[in-house]
């Protein structure tokens, strides 16, 4: 397994195959994408997880972390959100954040971030904000 940084368009087809595949693939195409760092994981040279990461200030939101059905379960997002937050620290950043999904909040709890209990909905999926302080 190897994580490095790519392009926001080679974000696009995960993106939308495994969070939006009921939306058009325009929807997944962030207007903000090109200010942002992207990370993928790659197993055996195919792209199977993604990230993109967008900093302001001393805080950084996380988006579109995905991977691959058939790689779900391993670990793999696991490993790239230890990834970002390991970064966030180098970068002396304070906060760390994301809109996470809420069937999904369990798996952010398992790395110290914490329900804000701001909650929204985007295109019939329930959302609330994760955070963790440094």
């Amino acid at each position: 397994m190897e994580i490095r940084a790519i392009k926001a368009s080679e974000t696009w087809k995960i993106r939308h195959e495994v969070m939006w595949p009921e939306q058009p693939f325009e929807f997944v195409q962030l207007a903000e994408d090109n200010l942002g760092l992207h990370f993928g994981v790659f197993i055996e040279g195919k792209l199977v997880s993604i990230v993109s990461c967008f900093i302001t200030d001393d805080e950084m939101q996380f988006r579109k972390l995905a991977t691959l059905q058939e790689y779900q379960g391993k670990g793999i997002a696991s490993e790239l959100l230890n990834f970002v937050l390991k970064l966030a620290k180098e970068k002396g950043l304070k906060k760390v954040w994301c809109n996470a999904r809420s069937n999904k909040k369990s798996f952010y709890e398992k790395f110290g971030m914490s329900d804000t209990h701001k909650i929204f909905t985007k295109a019939g999926k329930n959302f609330t904000i994760m955070t963790i302080l440094f």
